[in-house]
Order: structure tokens, then sequence, then C-alpha cells
């Protein structure tokens, strides 16, 4: 993409995008995803009703009567957003490819981190890690993002979530919240990398996929890719059988899929490239609440 064009691009979505986040996911975007916990503030003098348990027993004994912690909520997070960038997202029929989809749903989710004063950083992955951003705050600093993820060619077309997942865990030593942005098509079991992962981060799966990939039209003879492994193949879509073995397939695929969130106890939603991702946000923020 050449540089003027890139840059009215960027300029376009930060528009829509940070509009978004002002407007309809400030408040719930806050108390969605809540800070680390409670962080020690002060003492002050203990008062009737105060757990004793919060008796801060050196300040106590230096002045002779009991003092009591304060603590208030710590309420600076770091999101991560860990993006596929593999040749299946660069797919599209109705809309918008699920690339370009993904990209929106991550500025709009970077947006709503910095103006609640969070960092956030990006791990793109394939079936290896393609770039890792780490955690900084700003409008600068989202910028570049949405400039790589408008603009970034990785060096394989091919999934692997595991990895990505595993490199998240290894490199990120802080609690942080991470959106997984993927359409989760997948030959390889990631069900232990993530259950690992979210159990020392908190894992949201915000799954971007086609309708065509949901069900095929019948338009006769079509010539498939395999935007993955540049496979083609030719199918007969006229045929009631090949659509409805396609149509099995991709229930299956689902099914496997809520099973393997179910297990891992990862909050998640899909999202079609024809539809509205405001609305699949609001719902995910509202289910955690």
């Amino acid at each position: 993409m050449e540089t003027t064009e890139l840059l009215k691009k960027v300029r376009q979505i930060e528009i829509k995008t940070k509009g978004l986040s002002n407007n309809i996911f400030a408040g719930q975007y806050h108390s969605a995803f809540k800070g680390r916990g409670m962080a020690f503030s002060e003492v002050r003098e203990y008062q009737f009703g105060d757990d004793i348990r919060d008796i801060d027993w050196n300040v106590t004994a230096r002045f002779h009567k009991p003092y009591v912690k304060v603590f208030e909520e710590e309420r600076e997070l770091t999101v991560m957003l860990l993006v596929d960038v593999s040749g299946s997202l660069e797919f599209g029929t109705v809309k918008q490819m699920k690339k370009d989809m993904v990209t929106e749903i991550a500025a709009t989710l970077a947006f709503s981190a910095i103006q609640n004063n969070d960092k956030i950083g990006v791990i793109f992955f394939s079936d290896r890690i393609e770039k890792f951003i780490p955690p900084k705050k700003g409008r600068k600093h989202i910028l570049f993002i949405i400039r790589e993820l408008l603009d970034f060619h990785p060096q394989s077309r091919r999934t692997n979530l595991r990895i990505g997942i595993e490199y998240l865990t290894n490199i990120m030593k802080r609690r942080s919240t991470v959106f997984v942005l993927s359409d989760f098509i997948d030959q390889e079991n990631f069900l232990n990398a993530l259950t690992i992962a979210n159990r020392k981060h908190d894992m949201v799966a915000i799954q971007v996929y086609d309708r065509r990939v949901e069900e095929l039209p019948s338009v006769g003879l079509m010539k498939i890719k395999d935007a993955e492994t540049g496979h083609e193949q030719w199918i007969d879509t006229s045929s009631k059988a090949v659509r409805y073995a396609h149509r099995e397939w991709w229930i299956n695929k689902q099914a496997e899929l809520n099973e393997v969130f179910t297990k891992s106890n990862v909050d998640n939603v899909s999202v079609r490239t024809d539809q509205d991702y405001v609305k699949a946000l609001m719902n995910l923020f509202a289910k955690r609440n």
C-alpha cells in the first residue's frame, strides 16, 4: 500500500473506531475489563466496623493505637491483541474481508484501552510469531498499530493458534487482558495452550468468519482455493449433497470450537463479516458484567 493511501486509510479507521470507543464502549469496556485487583493506598486510624484483617500491626505498634490499611482498585490494565495474520483472513464475499473486520475490531479495542489509561500491545501470528509490539500507551502508539494491521505482510500463510498462544504465555509476565482475533480455522489442537494461558491471563476470543464458509451458494461449478496452502479444486455447488456436506463440516467445526472455549473457560463471540461487530462486542461486554 502506498504511504499516502495508507495514511488516509489509517485516518479513516481512527475516525470510525475512535468514535465507537468514545460513544458506545466507554462505560461497558471499563466495567467488563477490570483492573488487577486492589492496591495498597494508605493507612488510617481504625474505625468501628473495619475488618480486623486490614490492621497494619507495624503502624499500630508504633502509634500505640490501631491503624488499618486502605486499598483502592488498581485500575490500569495491560491489553494484548493476539492477531491471526494467516492467509485465510484474506477472504470475504459480502461487505468486507475478514482481515478488514479484524483491523477495525482491533482498533476499536485499542482506543477503548487507551481511553481507560490501559497499555496496549500486539502479537501477529500465523504458524509462527510474525511480530511483537510491546504494550505502550498513547494515540501515536495506536496509530502505529493500525498502520501495521493494515499493511502487514506475514512470512507464512498458514495458521497455528497454539504457537501464538504459547508465545503470549511465555512473553507476558504480568497478568493481561488478551483478545484473540482469528477465524479459528486451525488443524491443530490448541485447547491445552488456551487453558494454560487463561489461568495466567484474562483470555477473550473473537471469531471473525464469512457467511460463504458457513453456507455455499448454489452457483454451479466453482473453483475454490485454500488461501493457506494454495491448493485449488473445482466443486459443484449446484449439488445439494455438496452443499449439505459443507454445511455439516461447518456445524461440526463450530461445535468443536465452542467445546474448546467451554473447557478452557474463555469468553467468546462470533461475528460474520456482513454483520455489525458493534452489536457482537456489546453482547460480549454485557456477558462479562
